[in-house]
């Protein structure tokens, strides 16, 4: 498990993710820290099959004490139920601990998705991981 003490930054790359062999599989990396948020990368398909493993990573950011997530959702080819539903797990854990969950770059056929299932109002969708960072905030560490 990732766990991070206030007094160490943690390092961002691969987290624990298994080896992609093509596109469509799950890869989700932490590729940036701004304070108490992450950016974390997740590209492939997220299905049945691979939701378990983006929540297990996910919920790793939480545990190494992340206030709130943005997750840069461009290179997302595919995302059904089980996809929305660790997502929506991921929101309530961080909610919970007065954090939150932006969602960057989610292309059109995701985009359709959260709008049809009325997520869109629970998860903002930004355009640009900067602008999600933005819209998260400053939390300073140790906060």
């Amino acid at each position: 498990m990732l766990r991070r003490s206030r007094s160490e930054p943690m390092r961002t790359g691969p987290i624990r993710c298994h080896e992609a062999a093509d596109e469509r599989d799950l890869r989700v990396e932490l590729a940036a820290l701004h304070g108490d948020t992450a950016v974390v990368t997740v590209a492939g398909e997220i299905d049945l099959r691979s939701a378990l493993t983006l929540r297990d990573h996910l919920l790793a950011v939480t545990e190494a004490g992340f206030e709130s997530i943005v997750i840069d959702f461009g290179q997302v080819l595919f995302c059904d139920a089980s996809g929305l539903n660790a997502l929506v797990a991921l929101a309530n854990r961080v909610r919970a601990r007065g954090g939150g969950v932006w969602l960057a770059g989610v292309r059109p056929p995701q985009r359709r998705l959260f709008q049809i299932t009325g997520l869109d109002r629970r998860f903002p969708l930004c355009e640009r991981v900067e602008d999600a960072v933005a819209q998260a905030g400053p939390h300073p560490l140790g906060r």
